[in-house]
C-alpha cells in the first residue's frame, strides 16, 4: 500500500468527517457529533501512516529526507496538524460542534494537494540539508494550525453573538443553539493564539538559525522573512490587546481571522506569487 493511497483514503475520510459534523449541526444528536470526531480521528490516524510510509518511501528512493521539503508535503502535513489541534480541544472540552469549522480547513488542504500538486518525491536542494527543517517546519506548521483552529473559533464567535444581538435575551435557535457560548467561545480563541503564538516565535528562531547555517546570515528581508514578522506582529498586537486593554469579543474575533488570513499569505501567497530564498519549497 502506497502513501499516496492512503492520502486519499484520508480525504475522504475528512470529507466524511466535515458531512457528519454539518449533520450534527443540524440535528443536534450528541452521536452524531461523536461519530464526526471519531472519523476525524480515524482520518488522523491514517494520515499519520501515510507521512511515516512516504517517509520510508523517500529512503527507499535514495532520498533520504523528512516529508516536509516541497508545497504537496508542507499542505499534508498542514493539514494533519489542524486535526491535531483540533483533536486535543477535542478531547478536552467536548464542544465537538467546533469541528464543523476547522475539519474544512484540513479538508481543503488535503483536497488541494491530492488534486492539484505535484505528489512527486523531490531530491533536497542543498539549503534544505539540515536538522534545521524539522525543528523550524514543525514549529510553525503547529503554530498555523492552532491558528487555524482560533479562526475557526472566531467565525462561530461572530456567528453566535450576531444572533444574540438579532434575538436579545431570547434563547438562540436553530443550529446556533448547539454552539458554545459566546464566552466560551472568545476564551478558546484566546487560548488556541496563545498556543499558536510561542509556536511560531519559536519557529522563527528556528527559522534565523537555519538561515544562518544555510545562508550565512540570520535575516535578510526575504518576502517570506518579512511575512513571518508581520503575522507575528498581528498576534503580538492581539496578546498584548488582550492583556492589557481588554480586548475581548468582536475585536479579538476579527483580529484572530485578520491574523489566519495573513498567515495563509504567509505561507502560501508568498511561496506562489513572490519570487525569494523560500521559492523552492512550502516547507514555511
Amino acid at each position: 500500500m502506497s502513501s499516496s493511497l492512503l492520502f486519499n483514503i484520508t480525504t475522504f475520510a475528512y470529507l466524511i468527517s466535515m458531512v457528519v459534523f454539518f449533520a450534527f449541526l443540524a440535528s443536534k444528536n450528541k452521536a452524531v457529533g461523536l461519530a464526526g470526531s471519531l472519523t476525524a480521528f480515524a482520518g488522523f490516524a491514517i494520515q499519520t501512516v501515510a507521512i511515516l510510509l512516504r517517509w520510508k518511501e523517500s529512503y527507499d528512493m535514495g532520498r533520504g529526507h523528512a516529508p516536509l521539503s516541497n508545497l504537496y508535503e508542507s499542505v499534508v502535513f498542514f493539514a494533519w496538524t489542524i486535526v491535531l489541534i483540533f483533536g486535543i480541544l477535542d478531547i478536552k472540552y467536548k464542544y465537538r460542534v467546533i469541528g464543523a469549522f476547522v475539519v474544512p480547513f484540513a479538508l481543503l488542504g488535503m483536497a488541494w494537494a491530492q488534486l492539484g500538486l505535484d505528489s512527486g518525491i523531490q531530491p533536497l536542494v542543498p539549503a534544505l540539508q539540515s536538522n534545521w527543517l524539522l525543528y523550524h517546519v514543525i514549529t510553525c506548521f503547529l503554530g498555523y494550525a492552532a491558528f487555524a483552529v482560533a479562526c475557526g473559533i472566531s467565525i462561530m464567535y461572530l456567528i453566535k453573538v450576531r444572533q444574540e444581538e438579532s434575538e436579545g435575551t431570547s434563547p438562540a435557535g436553530g443550529i446556533i443553539a448547539t454552539f458554545p457560548s459566546s464566552k466560551i467561545l472568545d476564551d478558546l480563541n484566546y487560548k488556541a493564539i496563545m498556543v499558536g503564538f510561542p509556536l511560531l516565535t519559536i519557529g522563527i528562531i528556528t527559522g534565523a538559525a537555519w538561515a544562518n547555517y544555510a545562508w550565512g546570515t540570520y535575516w535578510s528581508w526575504d518576502p517570506k522573512e518579512t511575512w513571518s514578522l508581520i503575522v507575528w506582529f498581528v498576534y503580538a498586537a492581539f496578546l498584548h490587546a488582550r492583556i492589557t486593554r481588554g480586548w475581548v469579543g468582536k475585536k479579538a474575533a476579527v483580529l484572530s481571522i485578520v491574523g489566519f488570513a495573513s498567515t495563509i499569505f504567509c505561507y502560501l501567497g508568498v511561496n506562489l506569487f513572490l519570487s525569494g530564498l523560500h521559492s523552492y519549497g512550502g516547507g514555511g
